[in-house]
């Protein structure tokens, strides 16, 4: 299973669009036809931005966007349960990895479906980064991300060396949200 990241921003808006509600609309956490929303906070209850999820044709589009960070790369995953307990946010468990694969696209035994490229974020503490889970769901199948257990979206402290089993030496976690299922 692997990633092929693109700008999606059309695509996720019409997504949204498509699936009748607006970021307004929603709560951090709420799923609401295709899509699925979770809100980025800290230990300290900082907000860091938020994750949107969408169905597409293909898999799933993801639309991550973050704030006050501290500038550089941050290794980012989705986590395979939906728990973002502190102050360490361990409770979100390992990396949504549905096939049994090694961590990182430069591991010949990668990658997990919940692995993404660094998060870059800028000297104003922002960034933002959109890819495609090929053949990935967020319902039903294999490759489901809401399945019982729900999922989490985590931002690490440091970068993802995109090699290492089973996290890619990113360091700690520095911030978590929570995908909550229908079910």
């Amino acid at each position: 299973m692997g990633q092929h990241y693109i700008n999606l921003s059309g695509v996720v808006l019409l997504s949204l669009m498509a699936a009748g509600c607006s970021k307004e609309g929603m709560s951090p956490g709420e799923v609401s036809g295709n899509v699925a929303r979770a809100a980025l906070v800290g230990a300290d209850q900082a907000q860091y931005g938020e994750v949107i999820v969408a169905q597409g044709e293909n898999g799933l589009l993801v639309n991550i966007k973050a704030q006050g960070m501290s500038p550089g790369p941050h290794g980012v995953h989705i986590h395979e349960i939906g728990k973002c307990e502190g102050p360490d946010f361990k409770s979100a468990g390992g990396h949504w990895n549905p096939a049994g694969k090694q961590h990182g696209f430069d591991n010949p035994q990668g990658a997990h479906v919940g692995d993404f490229f660094n998060l870059d974020i800028g000297e104003d503490g922002a960034g933002a980064l959109e890819a495609t889970l090929l053949g990935a769901a967020l319902s039903g199948g294999d490759n489901a991300l809401l399945d019982a257990g729900g999922a989490a979206f985590v931002v690490h402290e440091g970068p993802d060396d995109l090699k290492t089993d089973p996290s890619g030496e990113s360091g700690g976690r520095l911030a978590c949200g929570v995908f909550v299922g229908g079910r």
